[in-house]
């Protein structure tokens, strides 16, 4: 049977919940695979030191990420179906939250009846940023979360340099004093700008150009089961879309 490779984006600001949604996700889609947009970061000695802040700045839109090489890696798995590069996201440490068992079933066992789709996902904080990759996405899911629930989760955590061929990969990084709202907070709205209204990540309606489906996931287990839930419907409706798009071909 053919396979159809469909790209699915899983964005939000740091500590959304973005990753730990992609990870539940690729547990019951059948065969899917994940893709991290931090593991195309540019190495250390690349990374830009703010000129008002005076701090290395990780999360800018324009520079956090060696974005040709992750153009180049989404056509690759575009046409092959397959995520060939290493990923050092092991090295991050990571508070599981869990979901609804009962939810991820069902979800797997209808996912199960749909052969022949090969699901990719990507999961990134800037990840609608750079407009050829926002278009090489078939699916575009955010989580958006409260400000104040971002930053107290960012307070405790670190994070493990990414860049898979630099020497510093897996030396822990923490956060500077005002390194969230000097820098990760308007980076993250910088990066939105072109998915929310006036670029208001808080309030904004989200704009149709975008294609951008937004999830607002309360905390705790609750919280990442209705996201989930959301999410596999907007997966569904892009899995039947392929259907119908290639009715008389073999899926």
């Amino acid at each position: 049977m053919a396979s159809r490779v469909i790209l699915v984006g899983i964005g939000g600001a740091s500590c959304s919940g973005k990753t730990l949604l992609a990870k539940h996700l690729c547990r019951l889609l059948p065969g899917a695979l994940l893709l991290h947009q931090d593991d195309f970061c540019p190495p250390e000695k690349d990374i830009p030191v703010h000129p008002e802040h005076n701090v290395q700045d990780w999360d800018d839109p324009e520079t956090c990420i060696d974005w040709p090489r992750l153009q180049i890696a989404l056509q690759r798995v575009r046409e092959t179906g397959c995520v060939e590069h290493t990923s050092n996201d092991h090295l991050n440490m990571q508070a599981e939250v869990g979901v609804d068992a009962a939810v991820a079933t069902q979800w797997e066992e209808r996912f199960s009846e749909m052969p022949g789709v090969r699901w990719i996902l990507v999961d990134g904080f800037v990840l609608y940023w750079d407009q050829v990759v926002a278009d090489t996405l078939d699916v575009k899911l955010l989580l958006r979360v409260p400000k104040e629930t971002l930053r107290a989760r960012r307070d405790e955590r670190s994070y493990a340099l990414q860049h898979v061929d630099d020497a510093a990969a897996g030396t822990v990084w923490m956060d500077p004093p005002g390194y969230f709202d000097n820098i990760v907070y308007p980076a993250y709205v910088k990066a939105h700008t072109a998915v929310f209204k006036d670029g208001d990540v808080e309030e904004g309606d989200v704009l149709a150009s975008s294609g951008v489906v937004v999830i607002h996931p309360p905390p705790g287990e609750e919280g990442m089961t209705a996201a989930l839930d959301e999410a596999c419907h907007a997966l569904l409706a892009a899995a039947l879309g392929c259907v119908d798009a290639g009715a008389g071909e073999s899926l």
